[in-house]
């Protein structure tokens, strides 16, 4: 946010928006993320963990993330208006858009407005797709 003499300064969170979190690690994050939309990203959590084996899970962006090599592939997080989840493997989230109707989808990320319109089932088969991918990061 950009004031009247020109200096940014830092935009006010509210317990509905995380956006960019500080926190040290994944769990500080979920429990700093809204109540409503908790069990929602340690479901996405767990499915991550158990889809990325040989990933690292860390804190990258202000968001929890999953990194091979260095690069980081996936990551989710509880923005204002949205829970997102980062699918970075192009040809991954390309090859699942069919399967993602009346959701914003971008280049490499899936807005969910409601923690019910999260299909597990598309988040899995995401997931054990990017493990096998080495296809372009975007």
């Amino acid at each position: 946010m950009i004031s009247r003499t020109g200096h940014t300064t830092p935009k006010k969170r509210d317990s509905e928006s995380q956006m960019q979190s500080n926190a040290a690690d994944v769990d500080r994050y979920l429990l700093e993320a809204p109540e409503k939309r908790r069990a929602c990203l340690e479901t996405i959590r767990a499915v991550c963990i158990e889809e990325l084996g040989g990933f690292d899970e860390s804190m990258a962006y202000g968001m929890p993330s999953y990194s091979r090599d260095d690069e980081v592939e996936v990551a989710f997080a509880s923005q204002k208006q949205y829970i997102s989840l980062y699918i970075l493997r192009t040809d991954v989230l390309n090859s699942h858009r069919a399967r993602l109707p009346g959701l914003n989808v971008g280049k490499g990320c899936i807005r969910f407005r409601n923690p019910a319109q999260v299909d597990l089932s598309v988040v899995r088969s995401m997931l054990s797709a990017t493990a096998t991918s080495r296809g372009k990061v975007c």
